[in-house]
């Protein structure tokens, strides 16, 4: 009997190999989309009321303050989108970016063109670049299939932070269960887990940690719950379609395209591009294609099509290695030996993973 390795009803497959198939054939990640779409996605008929009230305790909370809100802006969909949203609702956010040396200028052009036209105040946080340079170096040499999460924590914490640091108690995010549900835990493992980040950078960085945005767990549950400042994801109030967003922000913000899921920086570019599949036989294309599946934005014949077109041109690749070896200082010899390290997940290195799954189950039986 043949061994099931897609699911019929998604375009996950084997290369995750924690994937469970169920007697029907439809893979675990449909299960867990469908809990989650059950228990976060607001109906339809709700999310006018809904986002109405949360727009109205956005504006109470931010009454006689600069702003009322704080949003991350990298270039990309669905941070641009959200821009665009909030000041469609009457809101007064301050954008806050990471800069983390990566940035393509197409990104930057998207992010001064998008602010300028909203009329939206920036604030920029660049990172000491060859301490973020060490912190990233050491993720490669750790060989884990997670190397974007010290950009990610960063930028979480940043929001945070700034935040804090206004008095308010709303920063709205462009997550969404309709296109970000799916993604393999050892794919991506380690945003919120800054002990899982600072394992690795103690075992293979050569930097002190002086200018690098963090926060620890017990930072995150005061953030959270003594001043209750809520990460709100404001694309789940309403109905937000990919492709109608995209062209919305080209048509009112000549917002440009640039070619992929977060592709708006160099570096996950080729990270996604070129060290996932040929390292670690990831094609992050198929947890995107998936939730748009699910979502019904896409057919899964569409998305089995799709999923043979290459990640990205053979020339640009070609551009972005040499690119990311010069800008990382290293030798073509010195890349190939991080290309050729045995691979490992999180589970290889300190983390709180247990920690924080644990305050997950605690939090949802409140």
């Amino acid at each position: 009997m043949t061994k099931q390795t897609i699911c019929k009803r998604c375009i996950m497959d084997a290369t995750d190999p924690d994937i469970v198939f169920d007697a029907d054939g439809i893979c675990n990640h449909c299960h867990r989309y469908d809990s989650i779409a059950s228990s976060r996605l607001i109906p339809e008929s709700d999310r006018p009321a809904r986002l109405a009230a949360l727009v109205a305790e956005i504006k109470r909370q931010g009454a006689g303050k600069p702003y009322d809100c704080v949003i991350g802006v990298s270039g990309g969909v669905d941070s641009t989108y959200v821009a665009y949203l909030t000041k469609e609702l009457g809101l007064r956010p301050l954008a806050v970016h990471f800069d983390n040396g990566w940035n393509s200028e197409l990104a930057v052009a998207n992010v001064e063109k998008t602010l300028k036209t909203l009329g939206i105040d920036l604030s920029t946080y660049v990172v000491d670049w060859q301490e973020f340079r060490d912190i990233q170096l050491a993720f490669l040499e750790a060989s884990t299939p997670d190397g974007e999460v010290p950009t990610d924590h960063a930028i979480a914490a940043l929001l945070y932070s700034t935040a804090h640091k206004l008095g308010l108690k709303h920063i709205l995010l462009g997550l969404n269960v309709i296109s970000e549900s799916i993604m393999p835990l050892k794919w991506g493992y380690g945003y919120a887990d800054f002990r899982y980040i600072r394992g690795v950078h103690r075992m293979f960085g050569k930097r002190p940690m002086k200018t690098y945005p963090h926060y620890s767990l017990p930072q995150l549950y005061y953030y959270m719950y003594l001043r209750k400042i809520r990460m709100v994801p404001i694309l789940d109030f309403v109905d937000y379609q990919k492709e109608q967003a995209m062209q919305i922000i080209q048509d009112k913000l000549g917002w440009v395209y640039y070619g992929g899921k977060h592709y708006e920086s160099i570096y996950t570019r080729f990270y996604q591009a070129y060290i996932l599949p040929r390292k670690f036989n990831i094609d992050k294309r198929r947890a995107h294609y998936s939730n748009l599946v699910l979502s019904g934005q896409m057919t899964r014949d569409e998305a089995l099509t799709k999923i043979t077109e290459p990640v990205f041109p053979e020339r640009g690749l070609a551009e972005d290695k040499e690119y990311v070896i010069k800008k990382f200082g290293l030798s073509v010899a010195e890349f190939e030996r991080l290309m050729a390290l045995p691979t490992k997940t999180f589970l290889d290195y300190p983390n709180s993973y247990t920690r924080i799954e644990t305050a997950k189950k605690y939090l949802l039986r409140k």
